[in-house]
């Protein structure tokens, strides 16, 4: 674990540095507030530790500089001439916690344990939120935007969302905001990937089963209908499924009930559905392959997702976003992207779209050694 020290005081901040070398910490000192931004901007902290007062950039510009850049490491403000209104202004512009001079061993390792603890509960949290909410629809290309003014239209209804386009656009992405928008939000949000289910087990997946159904059967199953009362269904990939499974499927939407695998009973269900898949359903249909029935109960809405080709001008974007996000979750440093080398990824051809560029930057961030030059592009990614 890194931590900065922020001091003008050379005796301070070698003593602390010291002390938390001693403790096994990596620690890093700064001796003015303007060199502790420049090196926070560089390398990634957990902890920093900052003076208040210090001639040309005092610690409380320094803290309002860490929020413009948004910082997330934990701040803690040190101050020989400290008072209640400090500490109290200090927390107020978001320090983790205020010490006063001189400073206490215990105190200060006491300190460090909750506030590495913080950043690590604050990273769980925006990482389970993107689990759970999904992500932000980075792009603001005319393709995008359509998409989202869609999106913003029909979420609020209980209307079914038939969401087409090729491996990786980000149709998940579009399921879990059209769910987020809606009134049923604080409900269960279920994904089934239809492709990846065995077509033997796909009823029982979906519907439930009860005990002693089939030979594995040793206890009663809810399947993800009764999992997602309330709230949302989302059925990726559904032009794998099995006919056999698509007409119980089309039973539960016309009927709103369902029938677990052993049983003859009736079970009422409250589910939006939303599905999605990469195949020309209505080819499918002509072949036998998929129920038009079904496929008109599942498309009152039609959202097409753009390739990335068909959205370029949106790619330094989410070439940014991702670089940010990356960063963030693995504790890379940030990189700054040549624009020829940002030019060289415009012009390139997307097969595996906005999945493919995520990989791609996460790749040039690991092997690129500083900026990323059109010669990394060259080299890892044409």
């Amino acid at each position: 674990m890194k931590i900065l020290i922020i001091d003008d005081e050379r005796s301070i901040r070698n003593s602390l540095k010291e002390i938390l070398a001693d403790e096994g910490y990596d620690v890093d000192v700064a001796e003015n507030g303007a060199q502790g931004c420049e090196m926070v901007d560089k390398e990634k902290y957990s902890v920093i530790f900052c003076d208040i007062k210090m001639p040309e950039m005092d610690g409380m510009e320094v803290l309002d500089r860490l929020a413009q850049m948004g910082v997330d490491s934990a701040v803690v403000m040190i101050s020989g001439h400290g008072d209640i209104d400090t500490a109290v202004e200090c927390i107020k512009k978001g320090a983790f916690d205020f010490i006063q001079k001189p400073l206490d061993l215990n105190r200060i390792l006491i300190t460090i344990k909750n506030a590495t603890e913080k950043v690590s509960l604050v990273k769980e949290t925006k990482i389970l939120k993107k689990k759970v909410y999904g992500q932000e629809m980075v792009g603001e290309s005319p393709a995008l935007v359509q998409v989202k003014e869609m999106i913003e239209k029909v979420a609020p209804t209980d209307a079914r969302v038939l969401i087409v386009g090729s491996n990786g656009t980000g149709k998940e992405l579009v399921a879990r905001n059209l769910h987020q928008k809606s009134p049923r939000s604080a409900a269960p949000y279920i994904e089934v990937n239809c492709a990846a289910i065995p077509s033997e087990l796909i009823e029982s997946e979906l519907f439930g089963h009860e005990k002693g159904a089939f030979t594995s059967a040793i206890k009663q199953h809810k399947g993800k209908f009764e999992q997602a009362d309330g709230g949302t269904l989302f059925l990726d990939e559904i032009g794998d499924m099995s006919l056999a499974a698509q007409a119980k499927v089309l039973r539960v939407l016309q009927e709103k009930k369902l029938c677990r695998v052993g049983s003859d009973k009736d079970i009422v269900v409250d589910v939006r559905v939303l599905a999605a898949t990469n195949k020309n359903l209505k080819e499918e249909i002509a072949k036998g392959y998929f129920r038009e029935d079904l496929y008109h109960r599942l498309s009152v809405i039609v959202i097409n997702m753009p390739t990335l080709d068909d959205r370029k001008s949106d790619i330094p974007l989410l070439v940014d976003y991702f670089i940010g996000q990356i960063c963030s979750e693995t504790g890379m440093v940030p990189r700054e992207v040549d624009k020829d080398a940002m030019d060289l990824l415009i012009e390139k051809s997307w097969t595996g779209n906005i999945r493919e560029l995520r990989n791609v930057v996460e790749r040039l961030l690991i092997l690129s050694g500083g900026r990323i030059t059109a010669s990394d592009v060259k080299a890892y990614v044409l």
